[in-house]
Formats: C-alpha cells, sequence, structure tokens
C-alpha cells in the first residue's frame, strides 16, 4: 500500500517563497507519476504541476515560470518549488500518484498573504 505525505506548507508573504515535499512509500513509487494539486476555498482542485518518472515537467499556465517540480527517486519525494508567490497562490495543496486508483496525500496548507 502506498502512502504519500507532504509538508512544507505555511503563511508566506506576497513575493516570497516556500518548497513542498512530498515523501512516498510502497514499491511503485519509480513507474509513476506524480503531480501537485491545490484546492482553493470554493474552487475545483487543480493540477499545478506534474512530472513523468522519466522527469519530464509541466506546469499550468497560471504558475509557469515561478514554480519547479521536480522528484528524488532514491529519496521517494518529490518537490514544489514555488518563487514569486502570489496571494491568489493560496490554497492546500495536495501531492497525487498517478496508479489504478490514483493515490492523494493528505494537504499542506499555503497561505500568501501580507
Amino acid at each position: 500500500q502506498v502512502h504519500l505525505v507532504e509538508s512544507g506548507g505555511g503563511l508566506v508573504q506576497p513575493g516570497g517563497s516556500l518548497r513542498l515535499s512530498c515523501a512516498a512509500s510502497g514499491s511503485f513509487w519509480r513507474a509513476n507519476f506524480m503531480g501537485w494539486y491545490r484546492q482553493a476555498s470554493g474552487n475545483q482542485r487543480e493540477l499545478v504541476a506534474g512530472i513523468t518518472s522519466a522527469g519530464s515537467p509541466n506546469y499550468a499556465d497560471s504558475v509557469l515560470g515561478r514554480f519547479t517540480i521536480s522528484r528524488d527517486n532514491a529519496k521517494k519525494t518529490v518537490y514544489l518549488q514555488m518563487n514569486s508567490l502570489k496571494p491568489e497562490d493560496t490554497a492546500v495543496y495536495y501531492c497525487m500518484m498517478s496508479a489504478a486508483t490514483p493515490v492523494w496525500g493528505q494537504g499542506t496548507q499555503v497561505t500568501v498573504s501580507s
């Protein structure tokens, strides 16, 4: 059974940075697409960034140039470096691993506010 645990969220001022981490357990880590999603209050969950097992990233237009996704297969961890944060980036951020049934973490709150 696979589990995902996110960390690194918090309160940051506009223009600041945060680095989210998602630690995975289980034996199918290397073969899976990993993604970071976010859900703001009253909104649907949306894909922010994803990365293939080969390390190829893709990003939502709203974060392109500001966020960077990466993965360390040896540590079974995927990261989301978030720079130049804006108030509209405020949301709960979730890590997801693709599988027959997608696996989700519990989420970590990111609040961008002065």
